[in-house]
């Protein structure tokens, strides 16, 4: 691609999002290139591009030329977020609400919320500037999703996962998030400027979709006892008391509920005409799902209740009770989880991959299931971004459920990531998330480009497929100028599968 590509981001692109609605920021949301319209060409990284400082020194410092943009060290240095020092840029820890460091935030919170029990594990971090509230949450073993939109500070989510935190560019408009129905443990918004109780609330009810029930929902600065915004926070209590939340603190400019855990208190009397979603909607259907303004009904919210699921580490190797989505899912999910484990053994001893070593820390599984390969990494220096492609089973609540995180996508389209993101990108059974043949979806070529784009130079590309399309997949590795190899699979496997184990030039 030309050199001004070097951030290419084909569903948010400012060039196409200009010309749309900015109703509920509808222009922000992801919007992608029809079919033939995108570059097929690769992003070149910037002048002076080398591979990323290693985790866990990224999280305090990144190689300036590596992502040249030093908008935000001149806007938000004064709060502690970045500053740009030598060839560096150096984050201190600070945010706009925590300007003394995200540590001694965690310390307050942890006190009304149980963040070094091991009884929260998934956060979601709405508007998380650089994303260092979540990348110090990681050394109490709680796994943060950090999003933010596109905007003019131009990379937030960019340096974030150039720190090795994980992160996700979204915005927040007129669809549904793209993840299960309550899937994390709590929900977070330091200065997120989200209006919650705005459009008939229906940024606190998509909130409250995603918690899942005795989660706890926690907001620092506005509205929360805001000058000139008594109003909102008037409203903002008065809806989650519609919700039957608690509100455990209000702490400075912090608050913090705990939302029940049993079923829906709904349909209550509430000023806000609240109501409970018809039976018929699916409360885990999230891409491209339009907002909807009830309610959802939710099943086994006792059994997937904050102190019902295992407290972390144990609830990664149990079952929880939505794997029964999938026809005979808990013993499928021993299966999977095994399976995982011997493959991992053999990626590193026989393939060379190299997880556990200081190379890889940003991981994405494309097929992810039930999360088998990225449970059997979890004591490696990664992190895993768990892909479930939109048109398979909704299994990505039983991944939340062991602890680990994940999205929604549709591999016919580009992921919401920057260019080089990614230190090892693995595809299982890559046929089956496009179309081999190329004649109505998507064909390989189009998915093994995406995957150049936001795989780093020197990332590494593990691919599983039937041996022909392993061949067909080595044919384009070499056309994009990855240094290929193909491996027979492990023993156990039989030889209906190969593996292509492929190097970003």
């Amino acid at each position: 691609c030309a050199a001004s590509e070097v951030d290419l981001l084909p569903c948010e692109d400012p060039r196409r999002s200009s010309r749309l609605s900015r109703e509920m920021n509808y222009y922000r949301e992801r919007h992608c290139p029809a079919r033939g319209e995108a570059l097929a060409c690769l992003v070149p990284p910037p002048r002076g591009y080398r591979v990323p400082v290693p985790w866990p020194e990224s999280l305090h410092k990144i190689w300036h030329d590596n992502m040249p943009y030093g908008k935000i060290a001149e806007r938000k240095g004064h709060q502690g977020w970045m500053k740009h020092e030598g060839s560096y840029f150096i984050f201190p820890g600070g945010g706009t609400m925590f300007p003394d460091g995200a540590e001694q935030y965690i310390e307050k919170l942890s006190q009304y919320v149980p963040l070094k029990t091991g009884v929260v594990r998934t956060g979601l971090d709405m508007g998380c500037g650089v994303a260092s509230f979540g990348g110090f949450l990681l050394k109490e073993n709680i796994m943060t999703l950090s999003f933010a939109p596109r905007d003019s500070h131009k990379s937030q989510i960019q340096f974030a996962l150039e720190r090795g935190i994980p992160a996700f560019l979204l915005m927040l408009g007129t669809r549904r998030l793209p993840f299960p129905a309550q899937s994390f443990d709590f929900v977070h918004c330091s200065r997120c400027l989200i209006p919650f109780t705005a459009y008939n609330g229906s940024y606190l009810i998509e909130a409250d979709r995603l918690l899942r029930p005795g989660g706890y929902l926690i907001i620092s600065g506005p509205p929360v006892r805001w000058k000139n915004q008594e109003k909102e926070w008037d409203e903002l209590q008065a809806m989650a008391g519609a919700l039957c939340y608690k509100l455990i603190t209000v702490d400075g400019n912090t608050a913090i509920w705990k939302k029940p855990a049993e079923a829906s208190c709904l349909p209550n009397q509430n000023g806000f005409g609240l109501d409970l979603c018809s039976t018929n909607d699916d409360p885990d259907e999230a891409w491209y799902f339009k907002l909807n303004k009830c309610v959802g009904k939710v099943s086994m919210s006792e059994e997937i209740a904050i102190g019902s699921v295992p407290r972390w580490p144990d609830r990664l190797s149990k079952p929880s009770a939505r794997a029964s989505v999938i026809n005979n899912g808990a013993s499928l999910f021993e299966v999977d989880s095994q399976k995982w484990v011997r493959r991992v053994a053999y990626y590193k001893k026989s393939l060379g991959v190299k997880l556990g070593s200081t190379h890889i820390r940003n991981v994405m599984d494309m097929n992810a299931f039930f999360g088998g390969f990225a449970a059997a990494i979890v004591s490696d220096p990664v992190w895993v971004m768990n892909v479930v492609p939109a048109q398979k089973p909704l299994t990505l609540g039983v991944i939340y459920d062991r602890g680990l995180i994940g999205v929604y996508h549709d591999w016919c389209e580009p992921f919401s990531t920057y260019p080089r993101t990614y230190d090892l990108i693995h595809a299982d059974a890559i046929d089956s998330i496009s179309d081999i043949s190329g004649t109505s979806r998507c064909d390989l070529f189009d998915v093994m480009l995406e995957m150049d784009r936001i795989l780093r130079p020197e990332g590494t590309a593990v691919i599983r497929a039937s041996p022909d399309v392993v061949d067909k997949a080595a044919q384009i590795a070499r056309s994009i100028r990855w240094k290929a190899q193909v491996h027979d699979s492990e023993p156990e496997s039989g030889s209906t599968e190969k593996i292509l184990v492929a190097t970003k030039t």
